[in-house]
């Protein structure tokens, strides 16, 4: 059955659709009802199953025959470590762990904050409170202990897992002094935190509260696996709020469960037993779902790494990993392959490495601009397939689905709806937009299981956040439109579509004009207010390792290059270079927040920034082109 024909029967028969999906988990108790609709628009999956998402994740693969093959892979060049566990190992080493959570009083429905690098024992701690039907919140290790305190005082977790360290490639982050002083901050305290001791940095212990992993671990009975209903809660993930209250992004175990295992096959077309890398951190929601639970959900190896794209030790880092444990289809954002085209432009590195059992490139976590997907493919010489989702659905809305039939690439588009999205592009009416208008990309309720429920106690918010705008459809935040051939293009986020004299113009499509440039190695476009105009696009861009052009030369075709592409209406006139853009810990880029200085208005510090500095060297740069305040 071809895409099309796959999509029609989601949408037509969605109950049946994912029933026969569901096949594919094993369960305690078999559901009541596929859908619970009674309570619109708080819809349910497979009301009345039960399940466990650590059984199907590791122990049915133990005791079912893949026993001895490995299902992690740690590859760690920071701290030149490796090492491999098979899925009886990893299945022993969590139900010891789950053992010493439950040995602390950790039950079924309680909260578990997981704060730890990208080491396997983070992947052991989630899966071990799924195998206690415990709820963990993992907060990407690092993070400041004032956005800590604030996940902590809206989970309430009754443990803390952590780490002494964390290891980047010129520093030690000590993570202990975090800690601590986010429970000093908290209004909640937890009864215990379990600390991995590494050996590059030994945390300070507080007798009574503080527990080393390895001697509670060593000292606990395994524990096995706690049947929960499908509607329970697996995970809450925190995402950054408008008002800086994060949100609480609910996972239930079901539903996840279900579209994790389907994706695999059907959008990634990777089979039980082969090696899949998504190259991104437990911290975040492609960690969640595509280092720990979709691959081991699907019997695959999944790939721990702890390193960069470059500098770890150079921009070939990430073939080295392909070549060596045989990766079959890799996942990373768009940002990685930016940084490894700008080190080694001409792909030279890829030459030194085996990378024959490689199939497929999968971009998502930021719009790809067509320059980025094209270098790739050229130089892979395999399928690069951008795909769009959110946090909060956990899986793809739009892909290029290689499992079920792979659809003619055009690069900059993330091909079409995945099946189980009803996905339209409306105007502020809810009317919608024709073939090519630029509109709210919304997707009809029901959502397709994995996709958040509600947010994390807070369903009020859950409705205002995303279900209020038109009644019926969820919010994506995103503003894109359809072609004549249904492929979706994802252009910007709803708040950077600006206004240019009265036409509305994407800053994603003149950043994609500026990333075509030659010289340029990536971009970002933000509207800043005018005056005159309303709003004017203003373009920052980093150059390419080796670029020996004059810069006023490259501005000057820059902004004729739009000019050109894209027309007058544009009004492109401001445009700098950097030697680097703000980005998040997972690569998306900080547009808000230059906005916010190119307006000269006061800003939060986004929690997530990689570093807090380069805001002045931004700052500095937009002064220079007449933009912001000293």
């Amino acid at each position: 059955m071809g895409y099309e024909e796959t999509y029609a029967r989601s949408m037509a028969d969605p109950e049946g659709f994912w029933a026969e999906a569901a096949q594919a988990i094993d369960w305690f108790k078999p559901w009541d009802k596929v859908l619970d609709d009674a309570n619109p628009p708080f819809y349910r999956w497979f009301v009345g199953g039960e399940l466990n998402t650590c059984y199907n994740a590791l122990d049915r693969h133990a005791d079912g025959g893949r026993g001895d093959q490995p299902a992690l892979i740690y590859d760690s060049p920071v701290t030149d470590t490796q090492r491999t566990y098979t899925y009886s190992e990893l299945r022993d080493a969590t139900a010891r762990f789950a053992g010493a959570l439950r040995a602390r009083g950790v039950e079924k429905g309680d909260r578990v904050i997981v704060y730890m690098p990208m080491v396997p024992e983070a992947v052991i701690a989630m899966l071990a409170c799924a195998r206690l039907g415990a709820v963990h919140s993992v907060v990407f290790g690092g993070f400041a202990a004032k956005e800590l305190a604030t996940r902590i005082d809206d989970a309430k977790p009754k443990l803390m897992v952590s780490a002494s360290c964390g290891i980047e490639p010129n520093r030690t982050v000590h993570y202990k002094p975090l800690l601590d002083e986010a429970i000093e901050l908290s209004a909640h305290k937890p009864d215990h935190c379990i600390i991995l001791q590494r050996p590059q940095s030994q945390a300070e212990m507080q007798p009574g509260r503080d527990l080393d992993w390895a001697e509670a671990a060593a000292a606990a009975e395994p524990a096995e696996c706690v049947p929960v209903a499908a509607t329970d809660p697996l995970y809450i993930l925190y995402t950054s709020g408008t008002t800086g209250v994060p949100k609480g992004v609910v996972r239930d175990n079901g539903g996840h469960a279900v579209a994790m295992k389907w994706s695999m096959e059907n959008v990634y077309d990777v089979q039980p037993g082969d090696v899949y890398w998504a190259a991104s951190d437990v911290g975040w929601v492609v960690g969640h779902s595509y280092i720990v639970y979709a691959p081991l959900l699907h019997g695959c190896t999944t790939l721990v790494y702890e390193g960069k794209p470059v500098g770890t030790p150079d921009a070939g880092a990430f073939w080295r990993v392909i070549a060596e444990h045989r990766v079959k289809v890799m996942f990373t954002a768009p940002t990685a392959f930016r940084a490894i085209k700008r080190e080694d432009p001409e792909g030279r590195l890829i030459g030194d490495y085996d990378l024959s059992g490689y199939q497929a490139l999968f971009l998502a976590g930021e719009r790809c601009d067509p320059d980025t997907l094209e270098w790739a493919r050229d130089k892979l010489g395999a399928p690069v397939i951008d795909h769009w989702w959110q946090t909060e659905t956990s899986w793809a809305i739009a892909a290029n689905c290689l499992g079920i039939e792979e659809l003619p690439v055009k690069p900059g588009s993330p091909t079409k709806a995945v099946p189980g999205y009803d996905v339209q592009v409306l105007d502020e009416n809810g009317v919608e937009e024709p073939a090519g208008q630029i509109g709210r990309i919304m997707i009809k309720l029901p959502l397709p299981p994995g996709c958040l429920p509600t947010l994390w106690q807070k369903d009020e918010r859950f409705v205002e956040s995303y279900l209020s705008a038109t009644p019926g459809y969820y919010l994506t935040g995103d503003a894109g439109y359809k072609d004549e051939d249904g492929y979706l293009w994802i252009m910007s986020r709803i708040d950077d579509i600006i206004n240019v004299a009265g036409h509305r113009l994407s800053t994603g499509g003149i950043e994609e004009v500026l990333a075509a440039h030659p010289a340029v190695a990536e971009c970002a476009v933000i509207g800043a207010s005018d005056p005159l105009k309303g709003e004017l696009p203003v373009g920052l861009v980093v150059l390419k390792s080796g670029v020996n052009q004059a810069h006023d030369e490259i501005l000057g075709e820059l902004i004729a290059l739009v000019r050109q592409k894209i027309g007058p209406v544009a009004a492109f006139k401001k445009v700098t270079i950097v030697d680097r853009l703000p980005k998040t810990r997972s690569g998306k880029i900080l547009r808000g927040a230059m906005k916010k200085i190119a307006d000269g208005s006061e800003y939060r510090m986004p929690a997530t920034i990689d570093d807090p500095t380069i805001l002045d060297e931004i700052t500095e740069a937009l002064i220079r082109i007449g933009y912001a305040k000293h």
